[in-house]
């Protein structure tokens, strides 16, 4: 149902420009320790693979029990998306054309955000880094038969060589060394009893190694025309005139891509600050719904079931996977694999024999 339109308090331009100027203002701040009860949002339940893990699933705040002693591990393979990142250059760059959009032409300039320094495109934030060491220690705790200290020797960890996985796999590595060696401080990665981290893009990043999905999908301008089409129906419309009211702007000035990266926005400081952003206050749950269609729309036909290519292009991680697990089998041989995944794609799903 059509609601009448939003203004944020106040109802002026002055009011509006507040949204975009405390984001960045905010996330200038960086990273700090994490609240003992980070805010929360009504639309963290739409935002995809940017919600944070624990509103995806809150028992991770606990310590997990495995299934009694009915299973005996053998092997333990872990394919691990990167933590908690900043945004891309390309998020980044549409978040400076939202303020420009906002901010008052007598307006003081913003401080230089942590995002905007540079190499600082998807780096991981000290909240990824956590991420994956509280991770590697809830695994430890888990698996005490394949990740104890005296098992370290076999554990194999590879990564691809973007910076935000290489870092995610470091963080995971010295969080099972943290486990082990509780109050002492982490030694660098070489100076580990796990690791090192290999680096294996062919494995890692199978998508750009894949010449059919490159040409077809990656390289294709019509391969998303579904999810161009989404971004101008009725919808989509709905969102950025409701939008455009609440920030007193022209609708003309905005357009779906605009509309998304703000929405994430509020995902990135509840994410990394574990603060409520004021961009969370533009969005309603319709909205929200809106833009979570969109985003599993072009997931659909970029990385999943869209293209039979998709999946196909993954079937050499998925065999490499179940050829360690096989081998495990046969030689009744206990190992640890982590695998730290730039990306999500679904895995392959043909006849692998």
């Amino acid at each position: 149902m059509l609601r009448s339109a939003r203004r944020l308090p106040g109802g002026s331009v002055a009011r509006a420009a507040v949204v975009a100027a405390a984001l960045l203002s905010s996330l200038s701040r960086g990273s700090p320790p994490e609240p003992p009860e980070p805010a929360a949002s009504p639309l963290s339940p739409y935002f995809g693979t940017k919600t944070r893990y624990e509103d995806a699933e809150p028992g991770l705040r606990r310590d997990p029990r495995l299934l009694g002693e009915a299973c005996r591990p053998l092997q333990l393979v872990a394919l691990i998306r990167h933590g908690t990142r900043l945004p891309t250059a390309r998020q980044v760059a549409r978040l400076r054309q939202l303020q420009a959009l906002v901010r008052r032409p007598d307006a003081e300039p913003e401080p230089e955000p942590e995002w905007s320094r540079p190499g600082a495109d998807g780096q991981l934030v000290e909240r990824g880094r956590q991420d994956m060491r509280r991770l590697a220690g809830r695994l430890a705790r888990l698996f005490p038969a394949l990740l104890g200290r005296r098992h370290a020797g076999r554990l194999r960890a590879l990564s691809s060589s973007k910076p935000r996985c290489v870092d995610s796999g470091v963080a995971f590595l010295q969080g099972l060394w943290r486990h082990h060696h509780p109050g002492e401080p982490a030694p660098g990665p070489a100076d580990m009893e796990y690791g090192p981290l290999e680096i294996n893009d062919k494995l890692m990043r199978f998508f750009d190694h894949c010449e059919k999905f490159l040409t077809e999908v990656e390289g294709n301008a019509t391969a998303l025309h579904h999810v161009e089409a989404f971004k101008t129906g009725p919808e989509m419309q709905n969102v950025l005139n409701k939008v455009a009211a609440t920030l007193q702007v022209p609708v003309s000035s905005l357009n779906a891509d605009l509309i998304q990266v703000a929405f994430f926005a509020c995902s990135f400081d509840l994410a990394i600050r574990g603060v409520k952003s004021p961009w969370c206050d533009v969005f309603d749950i319709e909205d929200a719904k809106v833009l979570e269609y969109l985003n599993d729309l072009k997931q659909y036909w970029k990385r999943a079931y869209g293209y039979a290519i998709n999946s196909r292009s993954s079937c050499g991680l998925f065999q490499d996977i179940f050829r360690h697990m096989d081998k495990a089998v046969e030689q009744k041989q206990r190992a640890v694999i982590i695998l730290q995944y730039w990306n999500l794609q679904e895995l392959c799903t043909s006849r692998l024999y």
